[in-house]
């Protein structure tokens, strides 16, 4: 069930409705009797922040949502404010609610996102005692939004929804092939031309990483091109987002352990999915920009035809590469799709990859490493956007001796360094591959979460989608 976000220019009647104020200071007195004033005072000497009021025709409830230090902490104790009072709403049985900023302010949308993104339930594959929470709309009214504001994050956090979605698609659901068509399914209509490579236009590519990733598997592997090319774009050259998308990772020979590790390597598709969902967004927001987005996909499983730790292959940028560990596949596919974009002569190329454990042993489940070539005013700019998001940027070096990580007595590279500084290395890889202003972001701590967290909630979080969304319509209007 999705939660439908709307705009209403006038408060809806007989409607649970959820008021938001700065400070005591602030209360809207004359949508309360003296009696409740007085219930609402005492709560709020309480230290509450919630407040409940039973009108018997709906519910009303008081939010108190006092200001920080900075703007975007602001926001994000509103997003936790909006998680909060789901968790009412959710107690209550509520199905409809309406958000009002008692001080007319713009407040009731970082509620709404919090809100909407904590009603999140994957529960497609249950057959019976499907509980899926009961919010049906969440209605924003007040002079301080508009309608188009409304509409813009209600097309953002759909395209979140759809993330999540997907990467929560159990494997045996989603083959390469799979994965293709339900991207297909979920950008028809948005105005992005979707192209999918089969197993053939692979080959006669020579993407010997994606290839060799693909060997043991009895599926197809598939290359996918998405493009959002409005009429009014205002970049000459595109941006190009590059998605990691194994579809179920086992390590291949360099096999992974199962508990909370192969388990839950359905998510090895976040970064396709998270390009995916920037491009449903984008579109539907109609975002000036021309945009492309490559996604190769496959599964790594293990069979007697897999491609071992020791196998020297030849990428499509026709460099040769000593596999030692067959279980740091990513990179081998996303190399392919990087060395693949030169052909667009890109202003800029991001990649996102669920890539390294190493980068959620270092900033955990509450960050996202970045490093890159790009000039210091884009990776600044896309650290602003993650600040407004709170989809945080970490930026590690790329410096030189890293490369010397990756030397190969007998091929170009390796596909591994050693055991410090593994995200580092990774990213250093994938520099390799690259000639153009390049940024790579691991999201491996923060795609999927075992343990819930606030609206991202648990398990798939669709990470980077608004991040990238905020950063890309800033550029937008450069």
């Amino acid at each position: 069930m999705r939660t439908e976000l709307t705009y209403s220019a006038t408060l809806p009647a007989n409607t649970s409705t959820a008021v938001l104020v700065p400070g005591r200071d602030q209360l809207p007195v004359e949508l309360f009797s003296a009696d409740e004033l007085n219930y609402i005072n005492r709560q709020l000497e309480l230290k509450s922040t919630l407040v409940s009021l039973n009108k018997y025709t709906h519910q009303l409830y008081l939010l108190l949502t006092e200001p920080k230090k900075k703007e975007t902490q602001t926001h994000e104790a509103l997003r936790k404010a909006g998680h909060a009072l789901q968790q009412r709403l959710l107690a209550d049985k509520v199905e409809n609610v309406v958000l009002l900023d008692g001080a007319d302010g713009e407040a009731a949308l970082y509620v709404a996102e919090g809100l909407v993104l904590s009603n999140y339930s994957f529960q497609r594959y249950k057959t019976e005692k499907a509980t899926p929470p009961c919010l049906k709309t969440v209605t924003i009214t007040g002079v301080g939004v508009t309608q188009t504001q409304v509409m813009e994050l209600s097309h953002l956090l759909e395209a979140v929804y759809q993330t999540r979605d997907l990467i929560n698609t159990p494997p045996n659901m989603q083959t390469a092939s799979m994965l293709s068509e339900q991207i297909q399914e979920m950008l028809q209509g948005s105005g992005v031309e979707v192209e999918v490579l089969d197993q053939v236009q692979i080959q006669s590519l020579k993407m010997g990483g994606l290839l060799s990733v693909n060997q043991a598997s009895d599926e197809s592997a598939t290359f996918n091109i998405l493009e959002w090319k409005p009429a009014n774009a205002t970049n000459a050259q595109p941006v190009i987002l590059v998605g990691k998308g194994v579809v179920y990772d086992t390590g291949g020979l360099s096999l992974k352990p199962t508990p909370n590790s192969m388990d839950y390597m359905k998510s090895d598709m976040s970064g396709a999915a998270a390009v995916a969902g920037t491009l449903y967004a984008l579109a539907k927001n109609e975002v000036p920009l021309h945009v492309i987005g490559l996604i190769p996909a496959t599964d790594n499983l293990i069979s007697g035809k897999g491609f071992a730790p020791g196998d020297v292959i030849t990428m499509h940028s026709g460099h040769t590469v000593e596999v030692l560990n067959t279980d740091a596949e990513g990179r081998l596919i996303l190399a392919d799709a990087l060395h693949f974009a030169k052909r667009y002569n890109p202003a800029l190329v991001i990649d996102i990859a669920t890539l390294t454990g190493a980068a959620a042993r270092a900033i955990g489940r509450e960050g996202i490493a970045m490093m890159g070539t790009a000039d210091d005013l884009l990776k600044t700019d896309l650290k602003l956007a993650g600040e407004m998001a709170h989809e945080r940027l970490v930026e590690f070096p790329l410096w030189e001796e890293y490369q010397d990580h990756l030397k190969s007595e007998i091929a170009d590279l390796k596909n591994i360094g050693g055991a410090e500084a593994g995200a580092i290395s990774a990213g250093k890889f994938l520099e390799f591959f690259t000639n153009y202003p390049w940024i790579h972001l691991d999201i491996a701590g923060t795609a999927y979460l075992l343990s819930p967290d606030s609206y991202r909630g648990k398990h798939a979080t669709g990470s980077s989608v608004r991040l990238l969304y905020h950063f890309l319509t800033s550029q937008a209007t450069a």
